[in-house]
């Protein structure tokens, strides 16, 4: 591992989050799910679990005028979501559940979640509210990791993490890779109703610093963090390089070339329209 350009720990979690898992992954796919979305002048575009926004402000430049909702049940996230600049149609930031969305019936041409869906309690109501609140010529636009097995980093990280911290450690990483075919996810949009569903398996190349920087940023930009939560400075340090070191002895050597680290990642991104 290289010790040099580490990115830096000072924020709350969701600060950390925009300022380097956005650049990262998020804005990554963001782009290829806004891509494959289409938003057009003059719609209406609602962004489920937007977290700080990153698809939901690019979704407003592709639109440059109509109505963007972002929602998230996250307040902290919101609120860094709220700071940074928007260069396209006005955003209206909404706290609330992706299981009850608080909107009328019909009000949106277009909903988008990124890497939202495998985190809902209950995923096929989550899915019958997006078409709830879609026109009738609406359509919807997701994306959800595939298998961990299909991510090389993540499934290294999450090994490391559970020799380290015990088992039951990296569940919450886990729970990010519950569809392991895209035909899972599929037919869970169908039974919800959605029409014309297409799902397409995507590989995106992720780079990070080092290994111990991916590692760092897992353990205090994500919902893992409450793992390090009730640890000192100096506990926490330790930790996070014991992991960073077993993650770093179960990756190909090609993944880090010059001490950082690039990786294959693997999603399902699916779009679909309202249906019946």
């Amino acid at each position: 591992m290289s010790d040099h350009e580490h990115w830096q720990l000072d924020g709350s979690a969701p600060e950390l989050y925009q300022r380097y898992i956005v650049p990262a992954i998020t804005s990554v796919w963001a782009a290829d799910l806004v891509d494959r979305a289409r938003p057009a002048p003059g719609e209406a575009a609602l962004d489920i679990a937007c977290g700080t926004g990153a698809v939901t402000r690019l979704a407003a430049e592709h639109m440059a005028s109509g109505r963007v909702a972002g929602l998230d049940f996250n307040p902290g996230m919101l609120a860094v979501a709220r700071s940074v600049p928007n260069l396209g149609a006005p955003i209206e930031w909404v706290e609330g559940s992706a299981l009850s969305l608080p909107f009328d019936d019909g009000s949106f041409d277009l909903v988008l979640c990124q890497l939202g869906l495998q985190f809902f309690p209950d995923r096929p109501l989550a899915l019958r509210e997006m078409k709830r609140v879609l026109a009738p010529s609406g359509r919807v636009a997701l994306s959800v990791y595939s298998a961990i097995e299909r991510t090389p980093a993540a499934n290294a990280f999450v090994q490391a993490l559970d020799r380290r911290l015990g088992p039951d450690a990296s569940k919450i990483k886990r729970a990010e890779h519950i569809f392991s075919r895209a035909d899972e996810l599929g037919a869970l949009m169908t039974e919800a109703g959605l029409g014309q569903v297409d799902v397409n398996t995507v590989t995106k190349r992720i780079a990070f610093p080092s290994v111990l920087d991916y590692v760092q940023f897992q353990l205090t930009a994500t919902p893992m963090a409450g793992l390090l939560g009730e640890r000192n400075d100096a506990e926490r340090e330790t930790i996070i390089r014991d992991v960073a070191s077993g993650t770093c002895s179960l990756l190909d050597p090609e993944m880090l070339r010059d001490g950082r680290l690039s990786f294959p990642q693997e999603a399902y991104v699916a779009t679909a329209l309202r249906g019946r």
